[in-house]
């Protein structure tokens, strides 16, 4: 038996670990949103107008303050989704204090995006998990030097990820396209057992049906593909818009580095509470509005506004230097603009376009595809979210053509732009 077989057969029990500790830590995170958010917009129905505005303000600027103001005194690194700063740790440019940046970007977390911030939970829980990762090394003294550490640190990456998404494919997917962008056996099996390890928690914590509930029955008709193409085309150009808008939003706020973290959250904080308390729904993760995309209760003109809310709700969130995540928002902007033009097809040939819901999960993988530039991942979580293998073939159409218009326009993928805004490499700044 090999010295390399004694190393990945070693490492099975160390992955499964990480996953089940990653599983944990991202079902806590993922209850105690959904609580948060459930709370918030409970709590705003229930109260007259002016308590109610006072209710929505209030959250966002005080979740908001004291969230940027932890993040920014006791670990930067966890501003923002955090996947940046673990592929920094991967390719050796960045250490992970595990045990500073867990508790701090969880209350960070919970803290602004429970106060309507317009963030995900999918970066908080891959950064966590990423830091399980080191933890459990930490706790059963693996030697540094050896691989296996950054191989359980990305094992514990994607388990954050699936156990977010009850998606443990898309996981692996996302270990190999995006954190590493390279396939080799031992972060492979690592990055598989403890994906499926995480959604075995996850499920029985948080429950095992779908994220998104697609009302398809039927595989779509290849008539919508011309359609798809076009929506792919698209989102192409709004993935490049959103990626050059979370760079120029966190330019922006760079500027005000001098003044307190406390005041610029709330600041960020007093504009969310506002759109907050006239469309509660809007700020937050967006899951229930892109539930309504699914579902097609969203009425046609309201589209267009409330994509237009959402995306400059996401800039603001994210520039502000909040701890939380751009899947959430991709997501739903994508949902938002795929049942627009999905909306626009079918009342312009309702043999042709016969269902509108489908468009909504197409504009989620396409819109992902454009500025994660992952499209594989993109389609294996469109699958695995929505339970329907039947849209595969349109979401491929909108994915590729989204991905290939995105490319065409040489604008870098949004986590590359951000590792390299935020953790440039040494080499290149000794030569710059």
């Amino acid at each position: 038996m090999s010295t390399r077989d004694v190393k990945r057969r070693h490492l099975m029990w160390k992955a499964m670990l990480v996953g089940l500790v990653a599983g944990v830590l991202a079902s806590a995170f993922r209850l105690s949103l959904t609580y948060a958010e459930h709370w918030r917009i409970t709590q705003i129905h229930a109260h007259h107008t002016w308590f109610a505005a006072a209710i929505s303000i209030g959250l966002a600027m005080v979740g908001g303050g004291l969230g940027v103001w932890l993040v920014r005194r006791y670990a930067p690194e966890t501003a923002g989704s955090g996947i940046p700063h673990l592929k920094a740790v991967v390719l050796g440019r960045q250490t992970l204090r595990w045990k500073r940046l867990i508790p701090i970007k969880f209350f960070a977390g919970l803290l602004a995006i429970g106060g309507g911030f317009a963030l995900g939970r999918e970066g908080p829980t891959v950064q966590m998990g990423g830091a399980t990762g080191l933890a459990v090394s930490d706790a059963l003294r693996i030697t540094p030097g050896e691989g296996e550490r950054k191989a359980l640190i990305s094992a514990g990456s994607g388990a954050g990820l699936a156990a977010a998404f009850n998606a443990p494919l898309s996981g692996v997917m996302f270990v190999l396209e995006e954190l590493h962008g390279a396939f080799t056996p031992v972060v492979f099996i690592s990055a598989f057992l403890a994906c499926v390890s995480a959604d075995v928690v996850a499920r029985v914590l948080t429950g095992s049906m779908p994220v998104f509930a697609l009302p398809i029955v039927t595989p779509p008709p290849l008539t919508i593909l011309p359609l798809a193409a076009l929506m792919g085309v698209v989102l192409g150009f709004v993935g490049v818009a959103y990626n050059r808008g979370l760079i120029a939003s966190l330019d922006w706020f760079g500027k005000f580095k001098r003044v307190s973290p406390f005041v610029v959250g709330a600041l960020a904080g007093l504009v969310i509470g506002v759109v907050g308390y006239f469309w509660p729904g809007v700020v937050g993760s967006g899951y229930p509005l892109a539930d309504r995309s699914l579902t097609g209760e969203i009425a046609f003109h309201w589209l267009p506004l409330l994509f237009l809310a959402r995306f400059v709700l996401t800039l603001v969130s994210y520039g502000c230097g909040a701890a939380g995540g751009i899947f959430a928002p991709i997501l739903v902007i994508g949902a938002l603009a795929g049942v627009f033009i999905g909306m626009v097809g079918h009342n312009v040939s309702p043999a042709w376009i016969p269902s509108v819901p489908v468009f909504a999960v197409l504009g989620m993988g396409a819109l992902f595809a454009a500025a994660v530039r992952a499209p594989l991942t993109g389609i294996v979580l469109m699958v695995e979210m929505t339970g329907q293998y039947n849209i595969m073939l349109p979401l491929l159409t909108a994915c590729l053509c989204a991905y290939g218009v995105a490319e065409a326009l040489h604008t870098p993928p949004i986590y590359e732009a951000l590792l390299e805004r935020s953790f440039p490499d040494p080499a290149h700044a000794h030569q710059a």
